[in-house]
């Protein structure tokens, strides 16, 4: 039986992995923003995200980390060393994880051109910025119509930039192709603890199996409940009627309040 979250008439969940890729995020350098932006952003569309990986930016590590993702799940996000640098190696290692040679692609060279050309500055001075058009032969450039610069797709990976203000403006015009059926949610509150709370829980997760069930406690003073527990699926009648099982288990005085 199809797990929570799951899509489509096969049951199969439609699954993403969001890959950052660079030195300054390991080191604590930069604090990053793409994967916060891009974990709400999968959420609101109904796409179940599996794994966030940060890396460093080596080839090996790139490549062997691109191919295990894109073998895992539905869709890779990559974020980070798409730029003319040292480091900038993900598309190199897009290309080795798929086994692809690096092309300059003419389209997106002729892009870079216009647009240093059009800076009135010598030629030398921006020409090693067209490395940026180095890409694993046979790459898809989507959004091109919308986009001055499109979003590139290698297969199942989309390679993004680093740059949080670029990025999220590249995924506003793709986003919409990610859409699936969307999460429906219930929330009951608690007075009690997790302790005797979790055999109830446990008969949830045994009996509703398209059902995801969360259990957060609170400590601080302000809290006027102790645990929130979180009913979640796609499918609203196994949610409407798992919600009712939890609240014929659960013993009176126990529910503060129900949401959804």
């Amino acid at each position: 039986m199809a797990g929570p979250g799951a899509d489509g008439a096969a049951g199969t969940p439609v699954t993403a992995a969001i890959l950052l890729i660079g030195d300054e995020l390991l080191s604590g350098k930069v604090a990053d923003e793409n994967a916060r932006f891009l974990i709400g952003e999968l959420r609101e569309l109904g796409v179940a995200l599996r794994r966030v990986v940060i890396i460093p930016d080596d080839l090996a590590t790139i490549a062997r980390e691109v191919r295990a993702l894109s073998d895992a799940h539905t869709h890779v996000i990559t974020s980070g060393g798409v730029g003319p640098t040292h480091d900038d190696l993900t598309m190199a290692g897009v290309a080795a994880a798929f086994d692809m040679k690096l092309v300059r692609h003419p389209r997106l060279e002729a892009l870079l051109r216009m647009y240093y050309g059009s800076t009135g500055k010598p030629a030398a001075d921006w020409e090693r910025n067209l490395v940026m058009a180095d890409v694993p032969e046979g790459v898809e450039l989507d959004a091109g119509d919308v986009l001055p610069w499109p979003v590139t797709r290698v297969r199942n990976v989309i390679v993004m930039p680093g740059v949080p203000i670029i990025l999220q403006k590249k995924w506003s015009a793709i986003r919409e192709g990610f859409r699936q059926a969307p999460w429906l949610n219930a929330a009951v509150y608690v007075n009690v603890d997790e302790g005797p709370l979790a055999v109830h829980l446990d008969r949830v997760v045994a009996e509703h199996p398209t059902v995801a069930c969360g259990s957060y406690p609170r400590f601080d003073a302000a809290a006027d409940y102790k645990v929130k527990v979180t009913l979640e699926s796609k499918d609203a009648a196994a949610l409407a009627t798992a919600r009712a099982a939890l609240l014929g288990w659960l013993p009176a005085g126990w529910v503060l309040r129900v949401e959804g």
